[in-house]
């Protein structure tokens, strides 16, 4: 009676899950600049940034000025998904401006803060 008991509580918990959390969580791959991938699950519920999602899952990411769009050092490329994207700001184009590295596809991860949209965008770090 126990265990049936048991399967039912983790049976329900295992179902709020998939209906309530699921939800919130995006997957953004992310390479490397040895080239390797890995997919990040990251909540679209907390008002992050990707810069934020990035730093918490131990990338070398410097973000000197604290996610204000001033210093780069955030900066990355969007191999896949940049139509998912919100449009950059005149902040975040003037700091890209300065870089000598900037590619077309080059933005400041501290500026694009987690939507559901952005599921399955793949992006590069410097």
């Amino acid at each position: 009676m126990v265990v049936i008991a048991k399967t039912i509580v983790n049976f329900a918990a295992q179902s709020f899950f998939k209906i309530f959390m699921e939800d919130n969580i995006i997957t953004i791959i992310v390479q490397d600049i040895d080239g390797r991938e890995v997919n990040i699950d990251a909540p679209i519920d907390m008002g992050l940034s990707l810069m934020e999602v990035l730093k918490a899952s131990d990338y070398d990411i410097l973000a000197t000025c604290g996610g204000m769009a001033l210093c780069a050092t955030c900066c990355i490329d969007v191999l896949d998904g940049e139509e998912k994207l919100n449009e950059m700001g005149d902040e975040e184009y003037a700091m890209l401006d300065t870089l000598p590295d900037l590619l077309p596809n080059s933005r400041l991860s501290c500026q694009l803060y987690l939507n559901a949209k952005m599921d399955g965008l793949k992006v590069k770090l410097h």
